[in-house]
């Protein structure tokens, strides 16, 4: 199974952006049209955005990664999200 089939659910919508490997002209537009949407958040005295209040974003890790994580969880939060964060390497079984 592809990149592309992974991404794209049974009726045509993007269900997870691996890749942009598949993905139609028209759907890339519309992801880089999103992004230019979300560009002057960054300039707003409040750098948020409604789009995920109420949702809980999970960030699993396998390897500890200051950057990557902080980068993360920054972009949810800037989302409206509430954040959890896994690091497996300090978690128990």
């Amino acid at each position: 199974m592809s990149a592309s089939n992974l991404q794209i659910d049974s009726k045509g919508r993007l269900r997870h952006f691996l890749s942009i490997s598949g993905l139609n002209r028209q759907l890339l537009t519309e992801i880089l049209d999103t992004a230019e949407s979300f560009a002057g958040v960054t300039e707003q005295t409040v750098k948020k955005v409604p789009l995920l209040r109420g949702k809980t974003i999970v960030n699993l890790f396998f390897e500890a990664s200051t950057r990557t994580r902080t980068t993360f969880e920054l972009a949810s939060k800037r989302l409206s999200a509430d954040v959890l964060n896994i690091n497996v390497s300090q978690s128990s079984t």
